[in-house]
């Protein structure tokens, strides 16, 4: 399993908005990554100056909203959708996106819902609850 530490998330998310921002080519999870960068433009600073980037703190007490958690959290489910990881997740997913007319409020909807299952992870020490995370999902593609 790949697990990057926090800089190299955040450096690689520097680095695909500058790729992108130069018209550079991408490999693949950097063109996924750019989608996802180029609809948060509220983002786009932090992006530019990777040294700050790399040094930000985003804590709840602040109110920031992390844009490395956040383009995280679209990319993990991205690749979700695509080897359909939970089992149904794809389905639930694009049931979302089209009640909610948008693929961009499922993903966030999905998010408080992949959130939800790793907190619970963390906070009873076993491990994430794949099937849990899905039925959520799923009742939020119904509602």
């Amino acid at each position: 399993m790949f697990a990057p530490s926090q800089l190299e998330v955040r450096r690689f998310f520097c680095a695909t908005y500058r790729k992108l921002r130069d018209g550079q080519p991408l490999i693949p999870m950097e063109a996924i990554a750019a989608d996802w960068i180029a609809q948060h433009p509220e983002y786009h600073a932090e992006l530019t100056d990777e040294e700050a980037a790399l040094a930000a703190v985003y804590s709840v007490e602040e109110g920031r909203t992390n844009p490395f958690l956040h383009l995280s959290m679209h990319l993990t489910i991205s690749e979700q959708q695509s080897i359909d990881q939970p089992h149904g997740i794809r389905q639930a997913v694009d049931l979302l996106a089209a009640r909610r007319n948008s693929l961009h409020e499922a993903h966030h909807v999905a998010m408080d819902c992949l959130g939800e299952m790793i907190w619970e992870s963390q906070r009873s020490g076993l491990p994430p609850d794949g099937h849990a995370y899905l039925d959520k999902v799923r009742k939020k593609a119904t509602q």
